[in-house]
């Protein structure tokens, strides 16, 4: 059987506004509860899970791989919406994209820090 990649839980302040911030940044479908869980659904049945942790925490990095028109979609809705990205992961180049591995990435935070990239080429090619 292959491995494939089916859910991250990745912790919030504010489970049901930083699953509704991806959702809609990604133009994807409104999240669904489940349990304690909102959940944003991804292809291939994957899914991100925002908990409520209760405490502080460091946020995570989540990459995303998408085609050029949902980067470009996705980009002019982070631009809309007046959300701060950039082109690296150490926020050296603010306001601009990457155009790494052939392809084109960007980086930028939902609202309880954790770090989200979309990229539209792999890097492992």
């Amino acid at each position: 059987m292959a491995i494939r990649f089916n859910h991250t839980i990745l912790p919030s302040r504010d489970a049901a506004a930083s699953a509704r911030f991806m959702a809609e940044v990604l133009g994807l479908p409104a999240p669904r509860r489940a349990g304690f869980f909102h959940v944003v659904d991804l292809a291939d049945d994957a899914s991100i899970d925002y908990a409520e942790s209760g405490v502080d925490f460091q946020g995570h990095h989540v990459a995303f791989l998408v085609d050029d028109a949902e980067f470009d979609a996705i980009l002019g809705r982070i631009q809309e919406r007046g959300i701060a990205y950039w082109a690296d992961p150490r926020k050296a180049r603010p306001g601009q994209i990457n155009h790494l591995h052939g392809g084109r990435g960007v980086y930028f935070e939902d609202p309880d820090g954790n770090y989200l990239e979309c990229i539209t080429a792999p890097y492992s090619k």
